[in-house]
């Protein structure tokens, strides 16, 4: 059965393939739908530029999107990230809201800018003289709510992984691969996460820092 969110988020699908053909191959656009944290990407066109396939998980969410602090609006755009294969990747993300304004999803920009970036390296080598860089800074005023904003989908996203994994009868190593999973999305690092976990979870906070320590202990021995 197609959720309400599916549905709204089937809407962007011709945005995206309209982003993709306007800025060609190098132009990656993925859609997630965050009901449905740990299989997120639910429509990818040219996926070549960073290899997400439907199905996975969001990366750089929480760590490069939600956490900068130029994050304004629901959206984040120009930010770099790094492939596996060291090819840098101009990126953008916009998150999507349902009628209730809760946050349901994302739309995610990913510019493959390496061609353009050995095209300035050779156009350097041949254009001679006056190589000073001028820096503009550019202040940005702070929105009393941006915090307020980012708390409330960590809150969101927390409810959601838990909702989709727990159950009444849960095993203590299924919390702690619940627990990892987060860990590795940068949950953690959001202010208040450890408390709402714990909630979530119905355990202390005690127990989510003792299965955060057995989580990084079994990456120590990996």
């Amino acid at each position: 059965m197609i959720t309400e969110a599916r549905l709204i988020l089937n809407n962007y699908i011709p945005i995206a393939k309209t982003i993709a053909k306007m800025f060609g191959l190098q132009c990656e656009v993925v859609i997630h739908d965050l009901t449905q944290p740990q299989s997120s990407v639910i429509f990818t066109v040219n996926n070549h530029v960073t290899g997400r396939e439907i199905g996975q998980s969001f990366d750089h969410l929480v760590k490069q999107v939600l956490l900068s602090e130029d994050f304004k609006e629901d959206h984040l755009a120009g930010y770099d990230i790094e492939t596996d294969d060291h090819r840098t990747i101009k990126s953008s993300t916009t998150l999507i809201r349902d009628t209730q304004q809760q946050v349901i999803g994302a739309l995610c920009i990913n510019y493959d800018i390496n061609p353009m970036l050995q095209m300035r390296e050779m156009l350097d080598t041949l254009i001679s003289g006056n190589n000073t860089k001028k820096i503009y800074h550019e202040n940005v005023k702070e929105q009393e709510d941006s915090i307020e904003n980012v708390e409330e989908i960590a809150d969101q996203l927390i409810q959601k992984i838990i909702a989709n994994s727990s159950h009444p009868f849960m095993k203590r190593h299924e919390k702690i691969e619940l627990i990892r999973f987060m860990d590795e999305k940068g949950i953690f690092l959001m202010k208040g996460s450890v408390e709402k976990v714990a909630e979530q979870l119905g355990i202390s906070k005690v127990t989510v820092y003792s299965y955060l320590d057995e989580v990084k202990k079994q990456l120590i021995k990996e």
